[in-house]
């Protein structure tokens, strides 16, 4: 059932997932998109996530926008301190652009594997001055062997900061060490299930990535409404794999996994053993924080891909 309708504001709206902006041309939405959305939503009952580029918008434009309940997804240049979304889409942004903003915000980081395996401390900066910090691997498919073993080291090492943190009294949530403590269920993507997306030219996407990739990729618009080939297929109960499998915290990010298999609801084995890894590296921590999490247990398993043990899952 869809709850959120995310609206792009710009073609150079951040990307705040997995999928890259190619668009470098600004191409604000219409008033009229903007409103026949807004519209779309309140008939639906959905609530709405701007995502914003990185250019202030014209009075006229945020006028229309507080005319409805919604959230901002907003890049970390330009952020207003109230924003309930800041990306930092560069990872060297993050030394400079730490102050002024409210605490509670969640914090999204866009990384590339070199670049956090070089320097994981700068996720400390942030972790210091967010209450929730979600890292988003943006070359996840391109994970080696060697690359496996690498993050579960940088892992262990978060883990010990976070270990720290606690100590002294700071309790943040961290997607890639406290979501799986967390849950107790699924909590992916669920794009083209509990959101859409509304694209500058007033058509519906599944999320922002399937736009950028391919603007020919429409599932409708806000007069003619949702229609999506196979739908089924995006939900939990169509991934023979994922609806048994207990790594919550994973993204199960559609688009990656049809850009990597093909297939919107089967995962690539790098998308599976990071988000193996990240369970492990919880449950090792879990060791550490049970005083936080008394009532939580998560259970020893002996694969990092479930296709590795496909005949008994």
């Amino acid at each position: 059932m869809l709850q959120y309708l995310i609206i792009l504001l710009d073609d150079t709206s951040v990307s705040y997932c997995h999928y890259e902006n190619p668009k470098t041309e600004r191409n604000l939405i219409s008033l009229t998109n903007l409103k026949a959305g807004i519209f779309f939503a309140m008939k639906q009952n959905l609530m709405i996530q701007f995502v914003y580029p990185d250019y202030e918008l014209s009075e006229e434009y945020r006028t229309v926008i507080e005319s409805i309940d919604h959230h901002r997804i907003m890049p970390a240049n330009c952020a207003v301190p109230s924003a309930e979304v800041i990306v930092f889409d560069k990872w060297d942004e993050i030394s400079e652009k730490l102050s002024g903003y409210a605490f509670d915000a969640v914090c999204v980081v866009r990384v590339k594997k070199n670049e956090l395996f070089q320097d994981e401390e700068k996720l400390f900066a942030l972790l210091d001055n967010f209450s929730k910090v979600n890292v988003v691997l943006t070359d996840a498919d391109t994970f080696s062997s060697a690359d496996f073993e690498t993050y579960r080291q940088k892992l262990s090492r978060l883990a010990d900061f976070m270990t720290g943190q606690y100590h002294r009294g700071r309790f943040p949530q961290f997607n890639l060490l406290t979501d799986r403590i967390l849950l107790d269920r699924m909590n992916n993507c669920n794009a083209g299930v509990e959101n859409i997306t509304l694209a500058p030219n007033g058509k519906f996407y599944i999320c922002p990535a399937f736009y950028y990739e391919n603007e020919s990729d429409s599932i409708g618009n806000p007069s003619k409404g949702i229609e999506i080939a196979n739908s089924q297929l995006y939900r939990l109960e169509y991934a023979p794999l994922c609806r048994r499998c207990d790594a919550y915290q994973c993204r199960r990010c559609v688009w990656l996994n049809r850009k990597t298999t093909s297939e919107v609801n089967t995962p690539s084995h790098e998308q599976c053993v990071i988000a193996h890894l990240e369970r492990n590296a919880s449950r090792e921590w879990l060791k550490e924080a049970a005083d936080r999490f008394s009532n939580k247990e998560i259970a020893e398993i002996h694969y990092l891909d479930p296709f590795d043990i496909i005949e008994k899952f």
